[in-house]
């Protein structure tokens, strides 16, 4: 039973179909895990035990009834605590929204719960999800799985912690900058940042609505397919006939290739030459759009997080980490008219990177340039902790830039994993090929 904490949510869900696996016993592993493990108050934001074992009942009955709601009826998953849940605190990991309780679940968790997933609890994230770091002083900062002293990645970081430890099934996570990919590729995960618009953001706390979207954070695509159908409240994509034979992968060189430390780059030229053996023609190609659009992000993004949250910050600034304040206030010069024509522009370049990208099935590119930073340096140098920042959050916010879908995979390298970016509103698509890239990964 042991190694149910380290079985796929997929798996799960064919144990309980098969019979082999029954859901509250399930829930009850979790849930002792949860209770027992170290780090557990660094990883969970609050347990919610009644209503996982409520949950958990109610899918056990439906399978020996024989009327599962679908195929990850019963499996125990966590939600980042920017996901509001009726009767439990959801602070969004900030001092600023202390005490805050709402009365409705968001839609995606009602979604989840209505496909039958059962609901563990919230888990700790960066402070109003403007950090790729997981660093929260304020808080609780998760641990890396691969290094004790080493930074998560956020912001989903306890939704990443959740699962790398055995916490969790699947943990349900936000993506505004990378904040779904980098704690997935820094803790050995499957990470899909689905496109902007598609996943209802209803009860879900803002960061910038423009770019904000909703992903699961697991152990394998199929993982990824399935919670993605639970979230929309539909069927998963089919992930059948999928294969790496004539796939026409583009390796973008603009930007997302600079200043690769040692090990990402060799995980994912390891990565990319298994794609190549397994049939896959990998073409390099020179973005020049993607570079401009990097020079906006500062324009697009900072300015909706301050515009969004100025009043709440500006009431009560001393209970925020000062580096995560710096960055929001970094909004707050941006005029007007400044804001709508980097957004002009931005729909301009986008339009330029899909003609560039239509001929190719997907876009590779390492994850992140780097490895989880130190958090002891983190928090005593703060030119590190904003160079690392940015560098952490560059080749991810890309893929939000140019709206994309987006999923990272296991390399293999610890700490190291390869992004393969789709089109908007194709991760159908999307996912079949990364389901061939996983195969051959």
């Amino acid at each position: 039973m042991d190694a149910w904490l380290t079985t796929s949510a997929a798996e799960l869900g064919d144990g309980i179909e098969a019979g082999r696996i029954d859901p509250q016993a399930l829930c009850e592993m979790y849930l002792e895990a949860i209770d027992t493990h170290p780090d557990s108050a660094r990883i969970y934001s609050s347990v919610t035990h009644s209503r996982a074992r409520l949950e958990a009942r109610g899918a056990a009955e439906r399978a020996r009834a024989g009327l599962r709601r679908g195929p990850l009826d019963g499996v125990p998953v966590s939600w980042k605590d920017l996901f509001d849940s009726a009767g439990t605190a959801t602070e969004a990991g900030s001092a600023l929204l202390k005490g805050r309780v709402p009365e409705r679940d968001a839609d995606v968790l009602r979604n989840a719960s209505l496909a039958g997933l059962v609901c563990l609890g919230k888990t700790h994230m960066s402070e109003l999800a403007f950090s790729g770091l997981g660093l929260n002083p304020v808080t609780a900062t998760p641990p890396c799985v691969n290094d004790p002293k080493a930074a998560p990645g956020g912001s989903s970081s306890g939704a990443a912690a959740s699962v790398a430890f055995g916490l969790a099934a699947g943990g349900i996570g936000s993506d505004t900058g990378g904040s779904v990919r980098v704690p997935a590729a820094w803790n050995d995960l499957v990470g899909l940042k689905t496109t902007a618009g598609r996943v209802s953001l209803t009860g879900v706390v803002p960061l910038a609505a423009r770019f904000d979207t909703v992903g699961p954070l697991c152990r394998s695509v199929r993982d990824a397919a399935l919670f993605l159908g639970a979230l929309e409240g539909r069927q998963g994509p089919d992930l059948r006939g999928g294969s790496m034979a004539g796939m026409r992968l583009a390796e973008v060189q603009t930007v997302v290739m600079d200043d690769l430390r040692d090990e990402p780059a060799n995980a994912y030229s390891a990565a990319a030459c298994r794609l190549e053996a397994a049939g896959a023609t990998i073409t390099r190609l020179d973005a020049p759009e993607l570079s401009e659009a990097m020079g906006l992000a500062a324009t697009v993004f900072s300015a909706e997080a301050y515009g969004t949250w100025q009043e709440v910050i500006e009431a009560a600034p001393d209970k925020m980490y000062p580096p995560i304040l710096e960055r929001f206030r970094g909004g707050r010069s941006v005029s007007a008219p400044d804001f709508v024509a980097a957004w002009q522009r931005l729909d301009m370049l986008r339009a330029q990177w899909h003609a560039r990208m239509s001929g190719y099935d997907a876009v590779i590119m390492p994850t992140a340039p780097n490895l989880p930073p130190d958090v002891a340096r983190l928090q005593s140098d703060g030119d590190y902790y904003v160079s690392e920042n940015l560098l952490t959050l560059r080749n991810t916010r890309a893929g939000n830039l140019m709206g994309l879908s987006a999923v990272t995979l296991p390399t293999g390298a610890a700490s190291c994993g390869i992004m393969l970016c789709g089109a908007p509103f194709g991760e159908e698509r999307l996912l079949r090929i990364a389901q061939a890239a996983e195969d051959a990964l």
